[in-house]
């Protein structure tokens, strides 16, 4: 470990900024109570406390937005549309740039592969013809978010290379090769956390005639976006790994594809006039928000976007960092652990390096056993599987999938260290308790620890539901 990572580890010894369940006690099977250890923030991460707060605020006056001439709806309305400057500033939007509030990132880049259909489609493009005008090109390193929505769209894949280098190669290869109308690529990878050069991919699209959309889900809660400064031409992201609970999502780019992409939700507020056999359309973000929208999603993912934005960006560099150097560095101590990466280059390459983000294996422990264990005897955390992202996983020869670790700015040492510690104990002293598998899960044998009464499914034998599920 660096001597500028050692001097970084006091940051490290407690969260950046509080969030909610910072003391959340966790039961363990053994009996007794623990301080849970929280290295699951790449699946959903806790709400800061700031954001709580705020939520609280706004939901005395929480009603339906737009055209409401009552009190709490014309508070609710500024609050939504509030939201829309607020994140365009979170990431560098430019002036004529469209911000859509919607579900998640997922269905950010569906809305946004819907649009290029419509694009498609007014150029000629139908299904099954040869003479496709325009392509979208990926690498095979997606998060499923970012791969499934073009898989039915005419499109092409590129094989990440062990550098980013060799990677941006290849990339420009296919973008040489022409008629490729969109660059899908994701900001940081979801499975290792290694950041890809955005602002360098983003280049070599318009170079070559073609958009970028980045999969910023893992990459916002982070990293500083600036769409401006980079050149990125669409960025999605989610609140509930923003620190934001309420899933809401948000889609921020060029105005005219979104303009010209057929509405995602067909229903009230999309529209500026409908006739029995006619409709039309209305335009800006309303055309893909039909329905009522996720206000209070909006409001908590502004609210914590703005509290990002005030973090110093050395504090928030230098907390994670500690974190990750210092969970890496232990598992690399640990015989029988291997650390998974992408590229040999990440830590290197400008721009890049790695989110808090780690990837590991137990050799002679399935995954989901090992993440089972650390749950029910260590009170920490971790996810489990192939993550939404199979193609990669069977490349990394991980078919069966793997752990994965993730923290962030309510992380502190303590949680890393503990998982090390329990890592540790499984291979020097194997399991301290009998698990099998239930509904695809491992689970404890004769789960009797304590849960709150309201809690549905509560475990309390090897046929109950898990704690939790991927």
């Amino acid at each position: 470990m660096s001597t500028a990572v050692l001097d970084h580890l006091q940051l490290a010894d407690a969260p950046l900024l509080p969030v909610v369940g910072q003391e959340l006690a966790a039961p363990l099977i053994q009996g007794g109570h623990v301080r849970y250890a929280n290295l699951d923030y790449a699946a959903s991460a806790p709400a800061i406390e700031e954001v709580a707060s705020h939520l609280n605020e706004v939901l005395p006056y929480y009603a339906s937005v737009h055209r409401g001439a009552g009190f709490a709806s014309q508070v609710s309305t500024s609050v939504y549309e509030n939201a829309r400057k607020i994140v365009a500033n979170f990431v560098g939007a430019r002036d004529d740039d469209t911000v859509i509030f919607t579900r998640n990132t997922t269905d950010s880049l569906n809305l946004l592969a819907g649009c290029v259909e419509s694009l498609l489609k007014q150029r000629g493009y139908a299904e099954g013809r040869s003479n496709v005008h325009g392509e979208v090109l990926y690498l095979d390193i997606e998060h499923h978010a970012n791969l499934l929505p073009w898989q039915a769209l005419p499109h092409r894949s590129v094989v990440a290379a062990s550098s980013i280098a060799s990677t941006l190669a290849r990339v420009e290869t296919q973008l040489r090769a022409g008629n490729v109308l969109l660059l899908a690529v994701t900001g940081a990878s979801n499975v290792t956390g290694e950041v890809l050069p955005v602002a360098e991919l983003a280049a070599l699209a318009h170079r070559y005639g073609a958009r970028i959309v980045v999969d910023a889900a893992q990459l916002a809660p982070h990293r500083r976006i600036n769409l401006f400064d980079t050149g990125i031409d669409y960025v999605a992201f989610s609140g509930h790994k923003l620190y934001a609970p309420f899933g809401a999502g948000v889609l921020v780019g060029r105005s005219d594809w979104l303009d010209a992409g057929h509405p995602h939700l067909a229903g009230g507020g999309a529209v500026k006039d409908v006739r029995l056999e006619s409709i039309i359309w209305a335009q800006g973000p309303a055309r893909h928000e039909g329905g009522t929208p996720n206000v209070l999603g909006a409001a908590t993912l502004a609210k914590a976007a703005t509290v990002l934005s005030a973090l110093d960006a050395d504090d928030w560099h230098n907390h994670e960092q500690s974190l990750r150097a210092h969970l890496v560095a232990g598992l690399n101590e640990v015989d029988g652990v291997t650390v998974h990466s992408l590229f040999e280059d990440a830590d290197t390459y400008p721009e890049c390096g790695s989110i808090g983000v780690v990837n590991f294996s137990v050799t002679g422990y399935d995954a989901g056993l090992v993440a089972a264990y650390l749950s029910a005897e260590h009170g920490v955390g971790v996810r489990d599987g192939k993550f939404c992202a199979h193609p990669l996983l069977n490349r990394l020869g991980l078919p069966a999938g793997s752990l994965r670790a993730s923290f962030g700015v309510g992380s502190q040492l303590e949680d890393a260290r503990r998982l090390i510690a329990g890592i540790q104990a499984l291979l020097r002293d194997g399991l301290g308790w009998d698990y099998v598998v239930d509904a695809g899960r491992w689970v404890p044998v004769n789960d009797n620890r304590s849960y709150p009464q309201w809690a549905p499914n509560t475990p309390g034998t090897a046929g109950a539901a898990p704690c939790s599920t991927d």
